[in-house]
């Protein structure tokens, strides 16, 4: 990593007031010595406090669609500024978002609003037992659905032998302080996996309340759902009076208006939403069936549906509902990735580079389509730990611990030939 004096003086001297010196355990790499400093962002870009410029692919970690600082969303937010920032009152923008949502959501006929998707699944997890009159959840390895204690579940294990036989997985903790009879009411089973699948739902059915899944297992190295896999989930989830949650937080308004459900065209009992849906404030929330929403459960929280929030999501889906976007946005995304499938080619770089509408990925040492998360541990993260700290000293900002990547509407044309040209650099550098 290149020497950043300001952002390495920075952060020591963060760490003496802030726990580990970041906001959030994501804003610094464990492979890292110390986090850029953002000094201010605009469209594809973002300057760090020495005023070097990046084009940047990691979106926030999604919420950016619309680039950074989006004129749209800003005359938004100050409308709603000079009017008020919180009341903790109705006002009329929440029923105009909420009947938007409605519309936009596949199977949404009520929806309910969180800060965070961590609380947002919590909301899921206690509808979905308040509903069914059962307590256990089954989740997947490798799927991320909050900090909370049963939301973090088998996220990250450290090695393959500590996630034992695929039939019979391991549930493992991802922090200390994390209680252990957290596990009780969770079952955890490898993804893209159907007919695993259907033996434990049939088995367990009597006790298991909802099956929650990412619909594209993003929160990880991207997994994409095997053909078919997603219609059987719903199938046999219906079949055994189990509910299906998705979790949106990130495939949500990123795959189409409507996520991963209307991309795929397979609809949810219940689904967990945010991120991209207010481009960069902080709202989250969930949609479903009307007869599970009412089942008695709507948690309190001083700034759910926060005035400025519900104005940036409206502004946000008015310029996603635009002619041509989600078109535009998988066009740059396709010309980026065969791009970089091209470069493999000339390198003589075994890679696996694909993408999805507004999200793209790249892994060393595979050549092929993970199937679930046990597949992680045989990409190579060496290669890319070294890539992605060539490509920063070279002002394209990366995911600085995983290869996956966000494409905003501001990315151009220009942006994706200035990329592949540092990509073809490194490329040379690292593996010629």
């Amino acid at each position: 990593m290149a020497v950043d004096q300001t952002s390495e003086k920075m952060f020591r001297e963060a760490r003496k007031y802030l726990v580990g010196g970041v906001a959030s355990s994501l804003h610094k790499s464990e492979f890292e010595p110390y986090p850029i400093y953002a000094a201010r962002g605009s469209g594809s870009r973002l300057w760090d406090m020495e005023g070097k410029e990046y084009i940047d692919y990691m979106g926030s970690f999604g919420p950016s669609i619309l680039g950074f600082a989006p004129a749209a969303i800003n005359r938004a937010v100050v409308e709603q500024l000079e009017r008020g920032t919180h009341f903790a009152l109705p006002t009329e923008s929440l029923n105009e978002l909420s009947r938007k949502l409605t519309e936009i959501l596949p199977g949404a006929d009520l929806v309910g609003y969180q800060s965070t998707g961590t609380e947002a699944n919590l909301v899921n997890f206690r509808l979905a037992r308040a509903f069914t009159g059962k307590k256990k959840i089954l989740k997947f390895e490798g799927h991320y659905h909050g900090w909370a204690d049963e939301l973090s579940v088998s996220v990250k294990p450290l090695a393959l032998k500590a996630m034992g036989l695929r039939n019979r997985p391991w549930k493992n903790l991802e922090s200390p302080g994390q209680l252990e009879d957290a596990l009780d009411n969770i079952f955890v089973l490898p993804w893209n996996d159907l007919e695993n699948f259907e033996k434990t739902i049939k088995r367990h059915r009597h006790e298991l309340a909802a099956v929650i899944t990412e619909p594209v297992m993003f929160n990880a190295e991207p997994v994409l759902p095997r053909p078919g896999y997603l219609e059987g989930l719903r199938r046999i989830t219906r079949d055994n009076d189990v509910l299906l949650i998705f979790d949106e937080v990130i495939t949500g308004f990123r795959l189409a208006l409507g996520g991963a459900a209307e991309y795929y065209g397979v609809v949810p009992d219940l689904v967990t939403y945010g991120k991209a849906m207010a481009a960069g404030y902080p709202i989250a929330g969930v949609g479903g069936r009307r007869e599970i929403m009412e089942s008695g459960v709507h948690p309190a929280g001083t700034f759910n549906a926060n005035p400025l929030c519900v104005a940036a999501s409206l502004a946000a889906i008015g310029e996603l509902e635009k002619p041509g976007v989600y078109e535009g946005l998988a066009r740059i995304t396709g010309r980026l990735v065969g791009g970089v499938r091209e470069l493999g080619r000339k390198h003589g770089v075994k890679l696996f580079c694909d993408g999805l509408v507004s999200v793209w990925q790249l892994q060393f040492g595979i050549d092929a389509p993970m199937r679930d998360f046990r597949d992680n541990f045989k990409v190579d993260k060496a290669a890319y730990q070294k890539f992605y700290t060539q490509c920063l000293a070279r002002g394209v900002r990366l995911h600085p611990s995983r290869g996956r990547f966000y494409i905003s509407t501001a990315h151009t044309e220009k942006d994706i030939d200035l990329t592949l040209g540092v990509f073809d650099e490194v490329f040379g550098v690292l593996f010629g």
